[in-house]
């Protein structure tokens, strides 16, 4: 009976526990606000939530222990109320370019990529929004992968902590820009990725200047003009690739739902709210949507508001359909819209070789733990 009653006790404190982790929260989607009327409810003093915001957006701490200046007790408070789902560094690949690709474990063994691009001046961070893509683009890897979930608001800023600690030690230079273009769609996890760039730019943050950050979109207009009601002050880039439905419709399934005519509102509504002039990126697939007929339609389409476009090379994956555009087509297209005074520039590839161009990110995401775990993050 005694033994009985020992199981009870231990079972009971055991469903404690879990009801308990159950409860946590992580504590990385709460905005400062949040957190200050979770202390006041707890009975501790405001300025103590300022400083564990600071510790988690300013100083990138990933556990509670880091926080030196808090008391045991309130570390412990901490620890039995919120978690940390973090991201780390398990794989790194380098370039004969010196372009570095990193791959990042998540907390439910998922993995995701990322890319640091250096030139003799500055670096470039391409991180990561969701593990794998819904949008299944046709000429890019990661959409092959399939959509396993979004990431949290702190693995995307763990990416860029961790990338800017290693431009330090690979380059000895201090990350200077940020685009968010690597694996996912940043607008369909529109929630974790604002509060992520607000933690990199807030002065209670790293501090970095939004226009440093490049956000990166396959065109949702929807979440275009929600961009703009939120007042951002980062840089937009839409994936365009052709300014002709039927073509583009073919290269990505979101156009059938989201097709040109309504980018081509909500970047008007954009740039009406926020001043800001929206980059197209427009990816040159050898005989399909490189020719002067093809640069008089995105001529045509870019009539309403100023842009800024980057030609990109095609880096062609395995099974692809598609070629590189031959270099005499790459440049009658390019003079065909400076002809035009349009804004533009061939952008070259870096990191090739290593997987680590745009295009290029892609990984096993059936992670044998996944389906154990709860699927809160999205």
């Amino acid at each position: 009976m005694e033994r009985l009653c020992h199981i009870g006790r231990r079972e009971k404190s055991l469903n404690y526990k879990i009801k308990k982790m159950q409860e946590k929260k992580d504590i990385r989607q709460l905005s400062l606000e949040e957190l200050v009327l979770y202390f006041e409810k707890a009975g501790e003093k405001k300025f103590r939530a300022t400083q564990v915001y600071e510790w988690i957006w300013k100083k990138g701490a990933v556990s509670f222990d880091e926080m030196t200046n808090l008391s045991k007790s309130l570390r412990l408070f901490l620890e039995e109320n919120f978690f940390f789902h973090k991201a780390i560094i398990t794989e790194k690949h380098k370039s004969k370019d010196k372009t570095l690709k990193t791959v990042f474990s998540l907390f439910d063994e998922a993995l995701v990529e990322g890319v640091l691009i250096p030139t003799s001046t500055r670096v470039t961070a391409c991180i990561s929004t969701q593990v794998g893509c819904p949008l299944k683009c046709v000429f890019c890897a990661t959409g092959s992968m399939g959509y396993l979930r979004n990431l949290s608001a702190g693995e995307i800023f763990d990416q860029v902590v961790l990338l800017s600690k290693l431009a330090k030690e690979a380059y000895r230079l201090s990350l200077t820009n940020i685009v968010v273009m690597g694996m996912g769609e940043p607008l369909l996890n529109y929630k974790n990725t604002l509060i992520a760039i607000k933690g990199i730019t807030s002065p209670s943050g790293l501090g970095m200047s939004p226009d440093r950050i490049t956000l990166s979109t396959a065109g949702i207009p929807e979440m275009i003009r929600k961009l703009a009601d939120d007042k951002i002050k980062f840089n937009l880039s839409v994936s365009l690739h052709s300014a002709n439905d039927m073509k583009r419709n073919r290269l990505m399934p979101v156009n059938s739902t989201h097709p040109l005519d309504e980018i081509s509102k909500a970047i008007e509504y954009f740039h009406e709210k926020t001043g800001i002039r929206v980059t197209f990126e427009y990816l040159l697939l050898g005989g399909f949507n490189d020719q002067l007929t093809d640069a008089q339609q995105l001529a045509v389409f870019c009539k309403k508001f100023p842009v800024k476009i980057n030609l990109i090379e095609y880096n062609e994956t395995e099974n692809s359909e598609f070629k590189r555009s031959k270099p005499e087509d790459v440049l009658a297209f390019e003079d065909f819209l400076k002809n035009k005074n349009m804004l533009v520039q061939v952008r070259r590839s870096r990191g090739q070789d290593i997987a680590a161009a745009c295009g290029q990110l892609v990984k096993n995401i059936k992670s044998g733990n996944y389906d154990k775990k709860l699927k809160k993050n999205d």
